[in-house]
């Protein structure tokens, strides 16, 4: 009797227009309004991840504009954070163009963590 096991398969990619949302999501304030706009019409996993992804990257963004005010800390820890806000926003954008439901390093799992039934 042979042992008939199925194959390990890894996850598929995200169809084309499954992915639309979610790097649209990535392009600007008004592309998040845009993708928003998009998934309230076809609602797909992928996309609701990134939709969050990115509405935690924005408010993260322009809170931190706070820090601005506090002399000489702030004005060494505002670059540094955008540093680290502008790699995390490329992880993000290149997974969403693979199709990918991957979180941003270290903030991405929080924002799903606080989002997390928002644009489901």
């Amino acid at each position: 009797m042979e042992n008939t096991t199925p194959a390990q398969t890894t996850p598929p990619v995200a169809a084309g227009e499954d992915k639309t949302v979610a790097i649209v999501a990535y392009l600007t304030l008004i592309g998040f309004i845009a993708a928003v706009i998009i998934h309230s019409n076809k609602k797909t996993k992928l996309g609701a991840f990134h939709l969050r992804q990115m509405l935690g990257f924005i408010l993260s963004f322009f809170a931190v504009i706070i820090l601005f005010i506090i002399p000489f800390i702030g004005w060494i820890l505002l670059p540094i954070f955008y540093i680290f806000m502008l790699v995390c926003w490329i992880m993000g954008l290149v997974a969403a163009i693979n199709g990918q439901m991957k979180p941003m390093p270290v903030v991405g799992p929080l924002y799903q963590k606080w989002f997390g039934t928002t644009f489901d």
